[in-house]
């Protein structure tokens, strides 16, 4: 895969699977936009990525503030002219009965994880479109496909971004514009480090492969879906979790 002269815009691309994502465009040529709540993280990151000889800046966004996609949306545009690919990789999650969760906490998942990926590529479309041609790739989870006890609400959310994905994969490709969905399993990532070890080794029990996905497993995808590679497909979802969910 070559992504030479694209420009590729991934959110939460400081760490995990965003940061994985990043640095697999960056070494397959694209000029990579890293976006991220944790601005002393992404600049990091971002500046590993040009000593490492790719082409990386980075800008702070809130998927969840109002105007705000918008606004770098127009940072874009001035300092790139284009978009060739577009990543929803922000999320985020606590895992805990849905009793005890509070309007408070379902608002903020929604927020970051369906209406921060539809607000994102709502400020980022008219520049795929004005390509003709171009990608986005959202992440939702496998606990939207099938659900997740502990997560009713996130994969709720994350359900809302698969129907989301294929609705807007009808609509724009008239435009040239695929649209794609990777739904990982069980990663290696800040967020699943957060869970009580009980819950962690029964994940790991539960998958056929007895292991975690690595980002970087979950980049391959998102960048296969990004390339000419699957010049032919769109509205697709692809579950990356290692036959623990084998949905159709």
């Amino acid at each position: 895969m070559d992504f030479t002269d694209a420009v590729v815009l991934i959110t939460g691309a400081a760490s995990g699977i965003g940061r994985a994502t990043a640095d697999s465009f960056a070494a397959l040529g694209a000029s990579v936009i890293l976006t991220d709540l944790d601005a002393s993280a992404g600049e990091a990151a971002a500046a590993e990525i040009c000593a490492a000889g790719g082409s990386a800046v980075f800008h702070r966004l809130d998927v969840s503030a109002q105007g705000a996609a918008g606004e770098l949306a127009e940072i874009v545009r001035h300092e790139f002219g284009r978009l060739d690919a577009l990543i929803n990789v922000a999320g985020w999650d606590i895992v805990q009965p849905f009793a005890d969760t509070t309007p408070d906490f379902w608002t903020k998942v929604m927020a970051i994880n369906l209406i921060g990926t539809i607000a994102t590529t709502h400020a980022f479309l008219p520049l795929l479109i004005e390509n003709g041609h171009g990608s986005v790739v959202n992440i939702a989870s496998d606990a939207g496909r099938v659900g997740s006890s502990g997560e009713a609400v996130y994969a709720g959310a994350k359900g809302g971004v698969i129907a989301f994905t294929k609705s807007l994969a009808r609509e724009v490709v008239r435009h040239g514009v695929r649209v794609n969905c990777v739904s990982p399993g069980p990663t290696d990532t800040p967020l699943y480090d957060t869970l009580p070890e009980g819950i962690k080794a029964a994940l790991v029990k539960a998958i056929p492969m007895r292991r975690l996905a690595q980002p970087s497993e979950i980049a391959d995808a998102i960048t296969f879906f990004a390339s000419s590679r699957a010049s032919f497909v769109t509205g697709q979802v692809l579950s990356v979790s290692g036959g623990l969910t084998m949905v159709d």
